[in-house]
């Protein structure tokens, strides 16, 4: 199998450049921001996934790519190696992970990270494919009141769509963590309600998006996936001091850790930003093959 990551470095002036062209949204620190973490996932991924074909990195162009990474060893996708140039640029990550399968010599079956996820423990394949089917956690949700919510809602009810199902009073929320995907359902899904995806691609995030929960749904509702949770840990650096998280990292008791950025001031992100990095190279000291030698 192979692994997708999308990746952005909110501190390139090249994307701050575009961004401030095409846009009228303040940048959102908690979702561009670069922690510098990049090469620890990539390292975890050495270290504990070795069953993984290939790694693809997707960012938005050459200046998103960091001076350490092995291309070698790493495929680089460029936004517009896999989105229609008219939906070009894009800052919205629904509109990038709805075009991943695009992704030239991708595998039949992939995961998806984004760059907030690390494995810390040995895992298997089996951990995410089963005899044809993906693995994850599938809760049921009824409300949808923040922006979040409606865009799973907007998932689900295309899921349903696409297979000629009708909608009901709740909506699928697949488990926040790495997604496993199959490419040929990816395609299916899309071509099916490509007209309803197209209308609702945006620069930024907006309500009406869907998102790559609408693969996951699709192969859900096909039965393709078995509703089974990943061994996570997730953490919120709103809530989790700097020391719980290192702490965690340091002796993990689950395979997967998930750390979601939140609006911290600087005097925080730089105690965060320290300590995160600290463990994470006590965790991963030694280079991949994913990174450069010099």
């Amino acid at each position: 199998m192979d692994i997708v990551i999308t990746y952005v470095n909110g501190l390139d002036p090249v994307w701050q450049a575009e961004y401030a062209k095409h846009t009228n949204t303040p940048i959102l620190e908690k979702r561009f921001r670069d922690w510098g973490t990049l090469k620890y996932l990539f390292r975890g991924i050495e270290k504990n996934m070795s069953f993984v074909r290939k790694v693809h990195l997707v960012v938005s162009g050459e200046s998103q790519v960091p001076e350490w990474l092995n291309r070698k060893e790493v495929n680089v996708v460029l936004h517009k190696d896999i989105i229609p140039a008219e939906h070009l640029p894009t800052f919205n990550s629904n509109t990038i992970e709805l075009h991943m399968f695009n992704i030239e010599d991708l595998d039949e079956e992939f995961l998806y990270f984004n760059d907030d996820i690390f494995p810390m423990l040995p895992m298997r394949a089996e951990d995410f494919f089963q005899d044809g089917k993906g693995v994850i956690g599938i809760s049921r949700h009824i409300l949808s009141m923040d922006m979040f919510k409606k865009i799973c809602r907007n998932s689900d009810r295309a899921a349903r769509k696409a297979l000629g199902i009708r909608p009901t009073w709740y909506f699928l929320r697949p488990q926040h963590i790495c997604a496993p995907m199959f490419r040929s359902e990816c395609r299916k899904a899309y071509e099916a309600v490509k007209e309803d995806i197209l209308r609702t691609l945006s620069r930024t995030r907006r309500a009406e998006n869907i998102t790559q929960y609408l693969f996951t749904d699709y192969a859900y509702l096909k039965g393709r996936v078995i509703k089974h949770r990943q061994p996570s840990r997730h953490f919120s650096m709103g809530v989790a001091s700097a020391d719980t998280i290192a702490n965690y990292l340091l002796n993990p008791s689950r395979a997967l850790v998930c750390i979601n950025d939140v609006q911290l001031s600087d005097k925080q992100y730089r105690e965060m930003h320290s300590t995160l990095i600290n463990a994470l190279e006590s965790c991963f000291p030694k280079k991949s093959k994913y990174e450069n030698e010099f």
